[in-house]
């Protein structure tokens, strides 16, 4: 029966702490011969921990890569004219021509192609994304237009209302001025 204690250490630990326990279980390898069989599996006990190893590594590492790779693979040879795709670099665009080599013809803005190489292709959008996100995009964008215009608006207003009250304020000591004029030169007049 396995301890309970070796059991949570395992889950903690996942399967890094499978192999370095698998390893720790083995025997050391001992010194000296004690007849022709018993060197025999004193060897094969110390092949066994890199025998786990490389099982575990395959299944680990190796065997998920080659589906990833695979997978990729069918995707850049099923890129068709009007995907939308996403470059490594982070380039979204729109497929327009699919070249006999290697080559794509992105257009990334309207009016503005680029050529791609297929390799450097990420991955390709779904259609229905795509459209759903479009329609999102298109609300939201007049959304913050109108808001725009009326921030726009409201600041012009404010504008506008500064300087009238500018020119009343001047109009205001004009005023005062000519009345000063006209009192002193009244004045001078008399006198």
């Amino acid at each position: 029966m396995v301890p309970r204690k070796l059991v949570s250490a395992l889950a903690k630990t996942g399967a890094l702490g499978l192999v370095l326990i698998a390893l720790a279980g083995c025997p050391p390898m001992q010194q000296g011969g004690e007849g022709g069989e018993a060197g025999g599996g004193d060897m094969l006990m110390s092949i066994l921990p890199l025998i786990l190893i490389f099982v575990v590594f395959y299944f680990l590492l190796i065997r998920p890569q080659q589906r990833k790779q695979k997978a990729h693979r069918e995707m850049l040879q099923n890129v068709n004219r009007g995907d939308d795709i996403v470059t490594t670099g982070g380039l979204v665009g729109n497929v327009v021509k699919v070249g006999r080599g290697d080559t794509l013809l992105v257009e990334i803005a309207p009016d503005v192609r680029v050529r791609v190489m297929r390799t450097m292709l990420s991955q390709i959008m779904p259609r229905h994304d795509r459209y759903e996100d479009d329609e999102d995009e298109d609300e939201e964008d007049e959304r913050e237009d109108e808001t725009l215009e009326e921030d726009e608006t409201l600041e012009e207003d404010e504008e506008d209302d500064e300087e009238y009250e500018d020119l009343d304020e001047e109009d205001d000591e004009d005023e005062e001025e000519e009345e000063e004029d006209d009192r002193r030169r009244g004045g001078r007049r008399s006198r």
